[in-house]
């Protein structure tokens, strides 16, 4: 509602400045002539791309910085615009003829000869400056580097937060044998169509899932010796199984099958997603880390992280808690990487042995 009425008031704004334009015209006002209307409309279209946009931009998202128009896309404008200006002057004689009088007036030195001299003279050399600018080798450094894990605003209550579908309680897991015994386990609605493919084709419903701790786990529920641990072991199967799903649902288009960051959308974004196989990049933070990171998106990253603006979407918005600790289980997998542990946490588990 505040991005809308922030909207109609500009809207508001630009009928009103059009308004006013409109009854200058009618009062016999300045009257510019086809040439300079079509050089004015000109520098207001690019003074509205390079200055304008950036600054309604600040005001509708409320950001403490303006968001610049990139600059090819700005030539592309740009282009456009005199495309469409060359349209309109050239679509009648009297309008073409009207756009060219003071251009053959400058050349037939009627505005003077020293003007015409000044004129002719600074045109070619702006157009020089402009082409050497734009092709002298730069030697600079960046205006900023990109933070891959900004952090400035992650809730230190966070850094310990662990996956709890790693570890399931003791009633999960007896749930889980309950329901393994009657054929019965159920999985998320999402995974239904999965499941429907092989229905009938196993003795156990979990037969399908092909892994060792799975099928141990149902060889020894089959004889009678059910072990906890085996059976928690295949419960985060079951819940990795799920995530994995889930990802493909969610991720897979930017993230790519294997979270090498190469998914079908990954080219369309400025930014593009992390390769989680490489080192460095996923199994340097928490898993605290990370689920706030998927939580929150490229909106929930804090000012260091501009202008790597990532398009991630604010999770949490729409999926929730323990669908996103499934994808985080899968991701990790899938890139065949482990969480860091938090040093502290880490510490305390080396006393303990």
């Amino acid at each position: 509602m505040k991005d809308r009425f922030k909207l109609e008031q500009l809207w508001s704004w630009v009928l009103k400045v059009r308004s006013a334009a409109g009854d200058t015209g009618k009062k016999g006002g300045l009257q510019l002539g086809r040439f300079w209307s079509t050089v004015v409309a000109f520098l207001v279209i690019y003074l509205i791309v390079k200055w304008v946009i950036p600054l309604v931009s600040r005001w509708l998202t409320g950001l403490p910085f303006p968001l610049p128009v990139p600059g090819t896309l700005a030539l592309f404008y740009m282009i456009l615009a005199v495309a469409a200006l060359y349209v309109y002057i050239s679509f009648s004689e009297e309008r073409l003829e009207e756009f060219l009088v003071p251009i053959r007036r400058l050349l037939l030195g009627l505005y003077g000869a020293r003007t015409r001299t000044v004129v002719l003279a600074v045109i070619p050399l702006f157009i020089g400056w402009q082409v050497y600018s734009a092709t002298v080798p730069k030697i600079s450094s960046p205006t900023s580097l990109r933070i891959q894990h900004p952090s400035s605003n992650f809730p230190k209550d966070m850094e310990a937060l662990k996956n709890p579908l790693m570890n399931p309680g003791d009633a999960e897991v007896d749930k889980f044998i309950e329901e393994a015994k009657a054929n019965s386990v159920q999985f998320i609605p999402e995974a239904a169509e999965e499941i429907e493919k092989v229905k009938g084709k196993y003795d156990n419903i979990l037969g399908f899932i092909p892994t060792e701790p799975v099928q141990t786990f149902l060889k020894d529920l089959k004889a009678g010796n059910i072990n906890r641990e085996k059976a928690k072991q295949a419960l985060r199967e079951k819940y990795l199984f799920e995530g994995r799903i889930l990802y493909a649902m969610n991720c897979r288009a930017c993230h790519g099958d294997s979270t090498a960051g190469d998914g079908p959308m990954a080219d369309g974004f400025r930014l593009r997603p992390i390769n989680f196989t490489e080192n460095g990049t996923i199994e340097t933070i928490v898993e605290g880390y990370t689920f706030w990171r998927v939580s929150n998106g490229g909106r929930g990253l804090p000012p260091e992280a501009t202008p790597w603006d990532s398009a991630m979407p604010v999770w949490k918005a729409d999926i929730p808690d323990e669908y996103r600790w499934r994808i985080i289980m899968a991701e990790y997998e899938l890139a065949q990487k482990t969480p860091r542990q938090p040093e502290k946490l880490a510490e305390a588990e080396g006393k303990k042995e």
